[in-house]
C-alpha cells in the first residue's frame, strides 16, 4: 500500500468537483479523441469573422459575469480569449452544463475542448464564441499563478529555481518563455543535423552499454548485466565506436549521443548531457575548426537572424573566422609563465606559486589544464580555438607535424566555456597503445579519470585508419549561448536533482529556529539568540536537538567568538 497523502484544502474541493461531474454522467478523462483543427495563434494571425474553429486548451483565467463569462484558454502554440453564454451553451431549459458544469465543477488547470465560431469584442480582441464544450481532463491540483495586484505587481510567481527544475511540466505551463527554450533547442539540433545531412554525412548509433568505457577522460557510471554477469559502463563518449566506422570504410559519421558522467553538478555540468561527435576522414584540424566555425555561425543566423548576440550582459560574436591562439601562449598571456618543456614536478611549482589547488593523482596533463582552466579560460569571451595541447594531455590526439611535445588539438571556448573539442586523430595503433599505458600509469596513481586501455580499438587501428579530424561539441552549452541561459538545468527538460531531504522530526522551537538559519551562511551565536524568546535552559535543549540532527555547526572563530551555520 501507498502511504497516504495529506492534500490541501483546494485539492479536496477539487476532488470533490471531480465526483459530483462522474454523478452528471460526465467522464473527466474521456478516451476518445478531441478533433483539433484550429490553433490560438493562427486563429489570431489569420483572423476570419465567423470562422468554425475546434480548439482545445487549458483553463488559465475566468472571469464569470452572470450568464456570460470571458475566460482565456492556453493551447500547445499560445493563448487565446474564449465567451462562454449560457443560452449560446444551453439552448433549451436545461441550463446545467452552463450553470453547474462551468460556472461551479470547473476550475482554472481544467482542459476542455471547444467548438465555436470567431469574432471580435468591442475593443477588437479575437475572441471565440463557445458553442458547445467538453471536459477533457479534470485538474485535481491548482496552478501557482502570479497574482497582479492593482498597480500591476507581479508577485507569488513559480520563480523557485528548486521547484521549477522538479516541477518542469508546471513550469512549462506557468512559465511560457521555457517553452520557448526548448522549441529553440530543437530547432539548433536540427540546424546542425541539416548542415551535416547537406555534405553527405552519415548519422548512426552507437553502443551507450559499454564494457570499457573509453574515449575521454572521466569517471564512468557502472552497471551490471545480469544474463552476462558482467560489469559495464553508461558510455562516456562514443568517439572509439565512431573512430572504428571510419577504419570499417564510412568517410564521415556523426552521432547526437547521449553521454554520461559519474562527476559533480554545477551551472555549466549534468551527469547526463548531449553531445555531437562527428569524424571525417582524409581531414585534419585546421579543416575542423573551419568546419566548427561555419556551422556554429550558421546555427547563429538561423535561430536570430544575426551573429550578435548578448550573453549574461556581454556582447559575443558568432562571425566567422574566430581567433587562434595556443595554449601555451594563452598561460603566458595570462599567467606570466611558460609551461614548455615543463616536468610534473615544475608544474606543481608553477601551480603553488599560483595557488591553484592540486593532488597528488594528477599528472602533467591534469596539472596544465588546471593551471588553464583556473586563470586563462574565463578570460575568452567572444569565440576562440585554444590549439595545440601538450601530448600528456591529449591520448587520443595526433603528434604535432612540427612540435614532438604538442599534438594536434583545439577546444572552442565561449564565454569562458569549453563547447567543443576536436583534433587530428591518432591513427598510429603503436603510439595509441603507448598512450594507453601512460593513461593506466595514472590510474595506478588514483586518477580515477584516466583512460581505460581498450585493445579492440588499438586492433581495429592496426587494420588502418586514414589520416581523420573529428570533434566533439557540447548541446547543452551551445544552446546555453544561444538562448542566453546561464545554467545547464535551464536548458534541460528535467536536469539531475539532488534527492529531497526527509524533514527532520523535531520539535515546533528547532524548526523555528532552523528555518530562521538555513537561509543564514553563518552568525554570531549570541546575536542570533537574541532573535529568539526562549530561556536558557530551553535554548540550549533546542541546539543539542539541532545538532544531534546533524543541522547546525557551531564553531569558535580566531578571535574566539562563537558562530553558528546550517550544515
Amino acid at each position: 500500500m501507498f502511504k497516504q497523502y495529506i492534500v490541501t484544502e483546494q485539492e479536496k474541493i477539487r476532488r470533490e468537483k471531480l465526483e459530483e461531474l462522474k454523478k452528471l454522467g460526465i467522464d473527466p478523462y474521456p478516451a476518445e479523441l478531441y478533433p483539433v483543427t484550429n490553433y490560438s495563434t493562427d486563429l489570431i494571425t489569420k483572423y476570419e469573422d465567423k470562422k468554425q474553429v475546434v480548439i482545445a486548451g487549458r483553463i488559465m483565467s475566468r472571469r464569470i459575469q452572470g450568464n456570460a463569462s470571458f475566460a482565456e484558454i492556453l493551447d500547445s502554440k499560445g493563448r487565446i480569449q474564449v465567451y462562454f453564454n449560457r443560452d449560446e451553451i444551453c439552448e433549451g431549459d436545461d441550463k446545467t452544463k452552463y450553470n453547474v458544469v462551468y460556472k461551479r465543477l470547473l476550475d482554472i488547470g481544467d482542459i476542455i475542448g471547444i467548438n465555436g465560431e470567431l469574432f471580435k469584442t468591442k475593443v477588437g480582441e479575437i475572441t471565440v464564441l463557445v458553442k458547445d464544450f467538453k471536459i477533457l481532463n479534470k485538474s485535481l491540483r491548482p496552478l501557482p499563478l502570479p497574482k497582479v495586484d492593482s498597480q500591476g505587481n507581479e508577485y507569488d510567481s513559480f520563480s523557485d529555481l528548486e521547484q521549477r527544475y522538479r516541477q518542469r511540466y508546471v513550469d512549462l505551463i506557468v512559465n511560457q518563455t521555457v517553452k520557448e527554450t526548448f522549441v529553440k533547442r530543437t530547432k539548433i539540433i536540427n540546424s546542425i543535423r541539416n548542415f551535416l545531412n547537406n555534405k553527405d554525412y552519415l548519422e548512426v548509433e552507437t553502443p551507450i552499454l559499454q564494457s570499457i568505457p573509453g574515449g575521454a577522460t572521466a569517471r564512468p557510471f557502472i552497471t551490471h548485466h545480469n544474463a552476462l554477469d558482467i560489469p559495464l559502463y553508461l558510455r562516456i563518449s562514443d568517439e572509439l565506436f565512431l573512430k572504428k566506422l571510419i577504419v570499417g570504410g564510412f568517410e564521415a559519421v556523426y552521432e547526437f549521443s547521449r553521454d554520461f558522467r559519474n562527476e559533480g553538478m554545477d551551472r555549466n555540468h549534468n551527469p547526463e548531457f548531449t553531445i555531437l561527435e562527428l569524424y571525417v576522414a582524409y581531414k585534419d584540424y585546421f579543416w575542423m575548426m573551419e568546419l566548427t566555425e561555419s556551422l556554429i555561425e550558421k546555427v547563429c543566423l538561423e535561430i536570430h537572424g544575426k551573429t550578435k548576440l548578448e550573453f549574461d550582459s556581454k556582447k559575443i560574436d558568432f562571425k566567422a573566422p574566430y581567433e587562434r591562439i595556443s595554449i601555451t601562449e594563452a598561460i603566458i598571456k595570462y599567467t606570466g609563465y611558460d609551461i614548455s618543456g615543463k616536468n610534473e614536478s615544475e608544474l606543481r611549482s608553477i601551480c603553488k606559486d599560483l595557488n591553484i589547488d592540486i593532488d597528488d593523482s594528477m599528472g602533467e596533463g591534469k596539472l596544465i589544464d588546471a593551471i588553464f582552466g583556473n586563470k586563462c579560460e574565463k578570460n575568452f569571451i567572444n569565440p576562440t580555438f585554444i590549439t595545440d595541447y601538450p601530448k600528456s594531455m591529449s591520448p587520443l590526439t595526433k603528434e604535432h607535424r612540427s612540435n614532438p611535445n604538442l599534438t594536434e588539438r583545439f577546444e572552442l571556448i565561449v564565454n569562458g566555456m569549453e563547447i567543443a573539442n576536436a583534433y587530428s586523430e591518432l591513427n598510429d595503433p603503436i603510439d595509441q597503445l603507448k598512450r594507453f599505458e601512460d593513461q593506466l600509469e595514472l590510474s595506478k596513481k588514483g586518477d580515477d579519470e584516466a583512460m581505460f586501455i581498450d585493445m579492440d580499438f588499438i586492433k581495429s587501428l592496426e587494420y588502418g585508419m586514414p589520416p581523420t579530424s573529428g570533434i566533439g561539441i557540447g548541446i547543452d552549452r551551445l544552446v546555453m549561448l544561444m538562448t542566453d541561459k546561464t545554467s545547464i538545468q535551464e536548458v534541460l527538460f528535467f536536469p539531475q536533482m539532488k534527492p529531497i531531504k526527509k524533514e527532520p522530526d523535531i520539535s515546533e522551537d528547532a524548526k523555528v529556529i532552523f528555518n530562521r538559519l538555513k537561509n543564514i551562511e553563518q552568525i554570531l551565536l549570541a546575536d542570533f539568540k537574541s532573535e529568539f524568546d526562549l530561556s536558557n535552559k530551553k535554548w540550549d535543549k533546542v541546539l543539542k536537538e539541532l545538532r544531534g540532527n546533524d543541522l547546525i555547526d557551531i564553531f569558535k572563530s580566531d578571535d574566539g567568538s562563537l558562530f553558528i551555520k546550517p550544515v
